[in-house]
């Protein structure tokens, strides 16, 4: 569950830079390629923080 709160923030957060980035007339393949570092960035942050630790 945890998980899923991560990937809805993130998404959020990719949508105004996004957004944000096209008011600012930045071309399109800027944008893109921080939409998928921010989504990179995302995902590997919240398997960071929401994996359990190994038992062992």
């Amino acid at each position: 569950m945890s998980f899923a709160i991560y990937v809805v923030g993130y998404l959020i957060l990719i949508a105004g830079v996004i957004y944000l980035a096209h008011l600012m007339h930045i071309p399109q393949h800027y944008i893109i390629a921080v939409a998928v570092i921010l989504a990179g960035v995302g995902v590997v942050t919240g398997v960071q923080s929401t994996r359990q630790k190994d038992p062992n």
